[in-house]
């Protein structure tokens, strides 16, 4: 106690003020934090003490952080006299006496480490025993070497460790959980010289009463690495060895690492030299090692550990099990998957040897031509209820029965959770778990080919996530989470994205580890899973010349991107050479033009996503502002081939009926926000848009008049937040035995059908008029014009008219020539008179006209042959081009849209092409071809 006492006199007052019951708010404290300290009424009594108006004081002092040197509270008074200053607040309501105060400023001084108090009465006759509160919330610091750090000391060293506290505590330093050292007395100081015999995980703990804080940090052995030349059978990832299926070998790319070890099923997933990788003699960056004595049939799981205590899955696993998105894969999608082996953290990596191939029924797929591609675009996740392989199987008669030729899909390589678009890949080399198995998804390719339909993959090598292998290798963690940003000797990706469409970790494709990994996973699928090509996410992502803040120039030419490209292009065909190959570029003609037109003397070529979306939108909801899609035409972007993919809808747009009944326009009675009104207009998009040659993309469920918008939310709300959201499925609500969609689906199967039975469809020759104002004051008038003079057979002619407007139009059709014309769409077959006798299309309505092939009078016959058409058109650099065919004794007269008579030439043979400079000021005009077997006629536009 403060005050002195006789033995006779301490002992009675210890018996009498035994220890009190207090409380102090906050606790633990630091002494510049402001505390109260509560006292219950009951541990006071008043009455003995002869206390009024419950006048009780404390009394109080402070020691330093060593325990040492008592300083009374400046406040106290006297023994005798207690300063008011020092009288508790009593509460009646609650019977309590408190103090609230700030240690620094009561006890006028810092470095304190504990206080001491009791309470009295005024004079000091009667008080309390003595309480200590020890003050500071305990914090330790590792001073030598680094608090989570990994040490390199050789065995039978010694490393001084050492660290400090804020307040006095005991220690304990362990090594691999075992106590090596501990004290007894507290101190704010610690040192201890540890005895390195071998790899240890070293813990220092620090305690102060019932409070421990401990700081971790690694020693480890450094690794004499034996330098040997990689097996011809093993390369980076996992290898079975041809002739020996109890062998494995694995290999990693692995630069500024000083070795690695290999840790699994196979050794209790324990650091083991038996496991340390070898180098390869010729590449030292290459670490590899060759498992033996394995049991074929059975699953091993591995990782790789570098000596930075990197632990990571190989990047070139065909499949990963993941301790975040396994746990939440059902039984009925993958049926048997293993389990994560606990404690392992991020991914690990499989294999088992002797396993059972695949036995492919199609081995020599002959792939549809990829000038008439027909792309059903889709996620499986938003597919089908089930949202798996077997389930997308199920449906292969629905998409067969569509008629398209082949199925794009969303990303399916392995990305971070298991709902998700998939563009958040992680390891571009695995098949991802939350959709099937890798047989179930070879069983799905296998009869796609079957049916005559392809498979195309989406991927995305312009990024990956934090959850690769490839980032964390070298990444920045401080926190040991195994997360961080790239570090700046990451061999794969760039710290800071070099475009301005970033997303995750930027692939630096300048890099040979990152143009070997691509090829590496091209490979992959296309040999392993017999893929027919891919869709490149982002390609504008592919150059190294920009920054993240400059869109202008990543939508920019880029010669290194054109050349990088052009890199993988040669990489992909060199492994299958006749691989689809399209880019998501959507940039400049002059950059697009570098691929599309690569290598075409060779069948070759790389085909481009065209977006024609806000044009065919404004159609469908009949509004003729913008609403031009001329640039479906694949020459207006300067491609030599058929190299545009056209579509209206796909995964990152706007759906067409959301828009349509949303903000469709409206006539009188004729509503295009009238939902079976939108969807005969749907069906006048399938016809003004599968007619048109070269390849197509759909997106899933816009057969059926698909309307939720793509930024639709799970609880049914509208935000652009949810654009990745699961949305409602199509089949789960009946759309596709609702009368009016599966009619949109009908008329779709109809036209495609249509343009696959005729090869008039794949001609480069043709003409798309959509909203020419000249001609159509209201607009919203589609006229479509594909021909093929060199057929001999069948149809060579094609004309396409349509609609749009909200209102009955007159279209005047521009027929090539006179003669039998047959509505495709029902085969009705017309003897038409005049080329320029309009049609009258109802709002929304659409015809579809092929020269009739069967058969007719000699006059009928000779007269249907004549014909005309302008090659390019509008004409290019002013430099007009007519083809003219069977024109006996003709000649050629242009008109403008007035009657004035611009030029005219005669002909001099009955076939053949006339070129000349059509120096017209910009506008339509006609031409007439008149022979003496007929008058043709058709429209040129001068720009």
């Amino acid at each position: 106690m403060k005050k002195l006492y006789s033995g006779v006199l301490l002992f009675m007052m210890a018996f009498i003020f035994g220890q009190i019951s207090y409380s102090i708010t906050p606790n633990p404290f630091n002494e510049t934090d402001q505390i109260t300290l509560t006292i219950p009424g009951n541990q006071i009594d008043e009455s003995a003490w002869g206390v009024t108006n419950n006048a009780v004081y404390i009394w109080s002092w402070s020691l330093d952080t060593n325990y040492q040197n008592s300083q009374d509270c400046p406040t106290n008074g006297s023994w005798n006299n207690s300063n008011d200053l020092n009288k508790l607040n009593y509460n009646a309501t609650t019977d309590t006496y408190s103090l609230t105060f700030t240690p620094t400023v009561f006890y006028n001084r810092t470095g304190i480490g504990r206080i001491g108090f009791l309470l009295k009465d005024k004079t000091g006759a009667h008080q309390t025993s003595d309480n200590y509160v020890n003050v500071g919330v305990l914090s330790l610091s590792l001073t030598n070497p680094a608090a989570n750090s990994l040490t390199s000391v050789p065995s039978g060293n010694s490393i001084t460790v050492t660290g400090t506290t804020n307040v006095a505590a005991t220690f304990q330093l362990k090594a691999n959980g075992v106590v090596v050292n501990s004290t007894s007395t507290p101190s704010t100081s610690y040192s201890y010289s540890y005895m390195v015999t071998g790899d240890a995980d070293m813990e220092l703990v620090a305690t102060q009463g019932s409070t421990s804080k401990s700081v971790a940090f690694v020693l480890q052995v450094p690794r004499n690495v034996v330098s040997q030349a990689i097996p011809s059978w093993i390369r980076q990832g996992i290898n079975y060895n041809p002739t020996d299926n109890t062998k494995v070998g694995l290999a990693l790319y692995a630069p500024y690492k000083n070795f690695v070890h290999v840790i699994g099923s196979f050794n209790n997933w324990t650091v083991n030299d038996n496991y340390l990788m070898k180098r390869d003699t010729t590449n030292p960056d290459l670490y590899w090692i060759e498992l033996s004595g394995l049991t074929p049939q059975q699953l091993y799981t591995f990782q790789y550990r570098t000596n930075d205590l990197k632990k990571v899955a190989d990047p070139y696993s065909p499949q990963i099990l993941s301790s975040y998105d396994d746990q939440w894969i059902s039984s009925a999608t993958y049926p048997g998957l293993p389990s994560f082996p606990s404690g392992q953290g991020f991914e690990v990596s499989t294999f088992k040897t002797g396993q059972t191939a695949y036995n492919w029924q199609v081995s020599n797929f002959q792939r549809p031509s990829k000038d008439n591609l027909i792309i059903y675009e889709l996620l499986l996740r938003d597919f089908t209820q089930e949202k798996n392989w077997q389930s997308l199987i199920n449906k292969i008669t629905y998409l067969k029965n569509l008629n398209i030729n082949a199925i794009e899909l969303m990303p399916i390589m392995e990305f971070d959770g298991n709902v998700s678009w998939g563009y958040n890949t992680s390891f571009h080399y695995a098949l991802d778990k939350a959709y099937g198995t890798p047989e179930k998804f070879k069983e799905f390719v296998d009869l796609c080919h079957q049916n005559g339909i392809a498979v195309i993959l989406d991927v995305a090598f312009n990024h990956a996530t934090g959850r690769s292998p490839l980032v964390r290798l070298w990444n920045i963690d401080p926190d040991g989470d195994g997360y961080g940003d790239v570090a700046a000797n990451n061999p794969y990706f760039n710290q800071v994205a070099k475009h301005s469409y970033s997303v995750f970790n930027d692939f630096n494709h300048t890099s040979t580890a990152t143009r070997y990994y691509v090829e590496r996973c091209l490979q992959q699928w296309l040999t392993e899973y017999h893929i027919d090509g891919f869709r490149w996410d982002l390609t504008k992502g592919f150059t190294q010349n920009c920054t993240a803040s400059d869109e202008n120039c990543t939508n920019a030419y880029q010669q290194d991107r054109v050349d990088i490209l052009k890199y993988y292009a040669d990489k992909q065909w060199g492994i299958d050479p006749n691989s689809y190959m399209i880019f998501e570029h959507l940039g400049t003609d002059a950059e697009e033009q570098q691929w599309a037109n690569y290598r075409i003397a060779e069948g070759k070529g790389v085909l481009m996503w065209n977006k024609q979306t806000d044009p065919y939108n404004q159609n469908t909801m009949g509004y003729k502002e913008n609403s031009n899609y001329d640039r479906m035409n694949h020459t207006l972007h300067g491609f030599t081939n058929m190299s545009a993919v056209g579509y209206g809808e796909s995964h990152d747009e706007e759906r067409l009926m959301f828009k349509n009944l949303a903000y469709g326009a409206a006539n009188g009675a004729y509503d295009v926000k009238n939902l079976n009104t939108a969807l005969e207009r749907m069906k006048t998009f399938g016809a003004t848009f599968f007619t048109i040659p070269g390849p197509k993309m759909i997106w899933q469920f816009g057969e059926l008049g698909y309307e939720f918008s793509i930024n639709r939310c799970t609880d049914g709300t509208i935000n652009n937040n949810c654009r990745t959201d699961e949305k409602p499925i199509a089949f789960t609500l009946g759309y596709d035995s609702n009368a009016n969609r599966k009619a949109v689906y009908n008329t779709w199967a109809q036209i495609i059908n249509i343009r696959n039975s005729h090869p008039v469809f794949k001609s480069k020759t043709y003409t798309i008029e959509s909203n020419n104002l000249s001609n159509d004051p209201n607009g919203l008038i589609t006229r479509i014009y594909v021909y093929d003079n060199l057929l001999t057979t069948g149809m060579k002619n094609i004309v396409v008219l349509a609609n749009y407007n909200t209102s009955a139009q007159n279209v005047v059709p521009y027929f090539p020539y006179a003669g039998a014309w047959q509505n495709l769409m029902d085969n009705t077959v017309s003897n038409i008179t005049s080329t320029t006798a309009p049609i009258t299309l109802q709002p929304g309505e659409f015809r579809i006209f092929g020269n009739y092939a069967g058969s007719l009078s000699t006059d009928e016959n000779t007269a249907h042959r004549l014909s005309l058409q302008v090659a390019d058109n509008p004409v290019k650099n002013g430099q007009a081009k007519f083809i003219y065919y069977k024109a006996k004794n003709a000649e050629i007269v242009i008109y403008d849209m007035s009657g004035k008579k611009m030029d005219s030439f005669k002909l001099n043979q009955e076939n053949g092409t006339h070129e000349f400079k059509a120096a017209y000021p910009a506008g339509t005009y006609l031409v007439y071809l008149k022979a003496a077997n007929g008058t043709a006629i058709q429209k040129m536009i001068v720009p």
